[in-house]
C-alpha cells in the first residue's frame, strides 16, 4: 500500500512543481507566487525541476516493485519490456507535442507555459486514477482494509537503513550496480550524439528524425528483449538472462565502430545511418528488462524489492552523470575538438565542423566501447554469485512464510494443529508397534520343512498368475 501512496504522491506533486515555472507571472495567495519575490527566472525554474525530480525518484522504483510483484519468473522480463517501451513511446509522444506546442499560444498564454500546464494535469490525473484503482498484489482486500500500526518515525528510518544495508550486501546486487555504473556511460554519453549528426551536416529535421528512429528501436529491443530473457531463463535458469545480457552489451562495441569510425561523415548517407542506429538500439536495450529488473526481483524478499530498485537507480543515476563532461574533455583535449574561429568563411565552418565531427565521434566512441566491454565483463562474475544469491532468497521467504504462520495462525488452525499433532503421535504408536511385532518376528527361526512349505507356497501362487 506504501507504494501505491507513492504512485499517488507523485501525481499530486508534479504539477505544484510545475506551476512554479508560471509562478513568475502569475498572482494571488498561493505559495509559488511567493518565490519570483526572492528568486530568478532560472532559479525558480531550477527548483520546480528538482521538485519534479524528487517524484520521479519516489515512483519509479515504486512502480518497478509493482510490476516485479505482479509477476513471476515465466513472464517478468516481458513485463519490464512493455514497461520500457510505454515510457520510451510516452517521452517521444511527450517531446514532439512539447515542440509543437511550444512555438503557438492560447488566450495569450505561450506554448511552453501550456505545455507544462498539460504534464501538470494529466499527473494529477494519473495520481487520482492510480488512488481510486491501483491495488497492490502483496496486499489481499482484506488486508487493505485493515489498520497497520504505524511505528515512530525514528524507527522506521532505522528499519530502512537495516535493510539499505542487507540489500547493499548481496553480492549479485553489487555486480548488477558495477555493470550498471559502466552502462550507463554510453547512455549519457550519447547526449552528445544529435550534436555530431548535426556537425556531419545533417538538418535539424533529419536529427530529430534519426535520434526518435533510435529510440523507438530502443523501446521495441526491450520488449523483445525481455521476451527472450523469459524464454532463455526458463531454459537455463542460472545462465540464461545473464548470457543474453553479455550478448546486448558486446554487441554495442562493433555497432558502434560502425556507426562512428566506418560511415562516411556525409548528409547524403541518411539511410545508412538510419539502419545503423536501429540495429545499435534494438540491440543494446536488453539488459534492463532481460536481466537487471528481473534478476534482482529474485534475490531479494519481496519487502526489499521497493529498496533494491531504488538503490540500483541512485547509484547509477550518480556515477553516470559524469559521463558528459567525460566526453567533452575527451573531445576537445585528447581528440581535437576546436571551437569555429569568429570571421570564418562559409567553407572554413563547414571544414571545421566535418573535423569536430571526426573529434566527436572518437571521443563518443571511447565513451560507448569500453565501458560497454567493461560492463560485459563484469556480469561474467553473476554465473556464480546469482544462483546461490537467488536461492538464499527463496530460503529466506520460506522462513519468514513460515514464522508467519506460526506467529499468526489463521481461525480454527490451532484445533487442526492440536488434531494433527495428536494423530501424529497416535500414528508413531502404531509404527513403533510394528517394527516391534516385525523385529520379533525376525528373530523367529525358521526349520527345513517350513522352507520348503513357503517355496511351495509361492510356487502355487505364481502358477495361478
Amino acid at each position: 500500500m506504501i507504494r501505491i501512496e507513492r504512485l499517488h504522491f507523485k501525481g499530486m506533486a508534479t504539477y505544484p512543481s510545475l506551476y512554479g515555472v508560471d509562478s513568475l507571472e502569475k498572482g494571488g495567495r498561493r505559495t509559488s507566487s511567493i518565490l519570483p519575490c526572492y528568486l530568478g527566472h532560472f532559479y525558480i525554474v531550477a527548483i520546480s525541476r528538482g521538485l519534479n525530480g524528487i517524484g520521479l525518484a519516489i515512483v519509479t522504483p515504486a512502480i518497478q516493485s509493482l510490476v516485479a510483484d505482479s509477476t513471476d519468473e515465466t513472464n517478468r522480463g516481458m513485463a519490464f519490456g512493455w514497461l520500457q517501451l510505454t515510457g520510451n513511446f510516452g517521452s517521444i509522444i511527450g517531446g514532439l507535442s512539447a515542440v509543437l506546442i511550444a512555438s503557438t499560444s492560447f488566450m495569450g498564454i505561450p506554448g511552453w507555459r501550456i505545455a507544462f500546464h498539460l504534464v501538470g494535469l494529466i499527473s494529477v490525473i494519473v495520481g487520482v486514477l492510480v488512488r481510486l484503482f491501483a491495488n497492490d498484489p502483496r496486499f489481499s482486500d482484506s488486508d487493505a482494509k485493515a489498520q497497520i500500526p504505524r511505528k515512530p518515525f525514528l524507527s522506521e528510518l532505522m528499519d530502512l537503513v537495516k535493510e539499505a544495508k542487507s540489500v547493499i550486501k548481496i553480492p549479485s546486487f553489487q555486480i548488477i550496480v558495477a555493470q550498471g555504473i559502466a552502462g550507463s556511460f554510453p547512455g549519457s554519453a550519447l547526449s552528445f550524439a544529435p550534436m555530431w549528426l548535426e556537425l556531419i551536416g545533417f538538418s535539424h529535421k533529419k536529427v530529430a528524425l534519426l535520434w526518435t528512429l533510435f529510440v523507438m528501436a530502443g523501446s521495441l529491443g526491450g520488449l523483445f528483449g525481455g521476451r527472450m530473457g523469459d524464454i532463455l531463463a526458463q531454459r537455463f535458469p542460472n545462465s540464461g538472462r545473464i548470457i543474453l545480457a553479455q550478448i546486448s552489451s558486446i554487441s554495442a562495441v562493433p555497432l558502434a565502430a560502425i556507426l562512428l569510425l566506418v560511415l562516411p561523415d556525409d548528409p547524403s548517407t541518411t539511410f545508412m545511418h538510419a539502419l545503423v542506429l536501429f540495429i545499435m538500439g534494438f540491440y543494446t536495450s536488453w539488459n534492463a528488462p532481460a536481466a537487471n529488473n528481473p534478476i534482482f526481483a529474485e534475490i531479494v524478499p519481496e519487502r526489499s524489492r521497493t529498496s533494491i530498485y531504488a538503490l540500483d537507480r541512485s547509484f547509477e543515476s550518480i556515477l553516470a552523470s559524469f559521463a558528459p563532461p567525460v566526453v567533452g574533455v575527451l573531445a576537445q583535449h585528447v581528440f581535437g575538438y576546436k571551437p569555429i574561429k569568429k570571421g570564418s568563411t562559409d567553407s572554413e565552418e563547414i571544414e571545421t565542423d566535418r573535423e569536430n565531427a571526426a573529434a566527436l565521434a572518437k571521443a563518443l566512441y571511447v565513451a560507448i566501447a569500453i565501458p560497454f566491454a567493461v560492463c560485459c565483463l563484469i556480469y561474467s562474475f553473476l554465473h556464480c554469485s546469482y544462483p546461490r544469491d537467488r536461492e538464499r532468497a527463496r530460503m529466506h521467504a520460506l522462513i519468514e512464510s513460515d514464522t508467519q504462520l506460526v506467529e499468526n495462525p489463521a481461525p480454527g488452525e490451532e484445533y487442526s494443529q492440536l488434531h494433527v499433532s495428536g494423530s501424529d503421535k497416535l500414528q508413531e504408536k502404531e509404527i513403533s508397534v510394528t517394527e516391534m511385532d516385525y523385529e520379533a518376528k525376525e528373530t523367529l527361526d525358521f526349520d527345513e520343512n517350513d522352507k520348503k512349505r513357503l517355496l511351495s507356497h509361492e510356487m502355487a501362487l505364481s502358477d495361478s498368475r
